[in-house]
Order: C-alpha cells, then structure tokens, then sequence
C-alpha cells in the first residue's frame, strides 16, 4: 500500500437529547479526535441542536399530490419529514436518530466510519435495555446508569479497535 495510509476509523463522543431539547448524557470516547469542549458548550450545542431539528423537520418541498393508489381513492399520504439526521464537516460526522417519543442520539465519528445507523441502533438497544428498564430512572432526566455506561464503553471500544 504505498502511497496510502490507513486511517482508523472511529467513534469520537455520543450525546442523548430529551424531548425537550436538554442534554441528559454525554460520553467521549477518543480524547484525540475532536477538541475539548465544555460541559456548558455541550448544552447549549443539545439546545441549539434540538431547535434545528425541530425547524428542519418542518421544512418540507411542496410535492404534487399523488393520485389515489387505492380502488377506494385513498391518496398516498408522503412521509412526514425527519429533520436533520446526519452533518458532515472535513473532520467529523454527526449523525442523529430520533426516536419515537422524540428522544435524540447524537453520534460524534470519524468522516470514514462505516454502518454509523447500525452502531446509533444498537446503541439505542442499549439504552432501551439498561436506562429505560432500569426502575429508578426518571423519564427526561440525566442519565445516571453505570451498566448503560460499562456496555455503551465496552461497545464503542470494539468498533474503535477494529
């Protein structure tokens, strides 16, 4: 391989975003990747985050309306529109997964890394199976699970050792 150099693919940080647009969890995972910043710059970036989504999923192109599909005339009704899901710079990808009760993964990588919906879901399995079963944690509030912390870790240590 003369000539190229390998680059290591890797998951730099993750955030949580309630519905509500508050920071609830913040995690990094490679202290070299992206640059130090405070936990006040990660609240106000869950905050300024949750309103661009919000704005983005209302931005919609006026479309035809589709003729009915259905023998009885029922229109095919378009897919409400997601909002922002993934930004990409020179240097990192943020890629987002909303969840049903509106709920945001942030997902901080490497411009390269591969399956970055694969490694958000099952992140969120994660989460499903440590945080929100968890009998003592409180809907919308910080999350504070040390087993949710130990799996997400030893998760995110796989793909960046690869």
């Amino acid at each position: 391989m003369s000539g190229i150099t390998s680059h290591k693919m890797t998951v730099f940080a993750f955030i949580i975003i309630n519905k509500a647009g508050g920071l609830i969890y913040n995690k990094v995972f490679h202290e070299a990747g992206l640059q130090k910043i405070s936990t006040n710059d990660y609240l106000v970036l869950a905050g300024t985050f949750h309103g661009v989504h919000a704005i983005t999923a209302r931005l919609n192109p006026m479309r035809p309306v589709a003729p009915p599909t259905a023998p009885g005339g029922v229109p095919s009704r378009a897919e409400p529109s997601s909002g922002l899901e993934v930004l990409e710079t020179e240097n990192f990808r943020l890629q987002c997964f909303n969840t049903m009760t509106g709920t945001k993964f942030l997902l901080f990588t490497d411009t390269t890394q591969t399956n970055v919906d694969v490694t958000i879901r099952r992140i969120y399995d994660l989460y499903a199976d440590y945080v929100m079963k968890n009998p003592f944690y409180s809907l919308e509030m910080p999350v504070r699970c040390d087993i949710f912390d130990r799996k997400l870790l030893s998760y995110i240590r796989e793909i960046n050792n690869r």
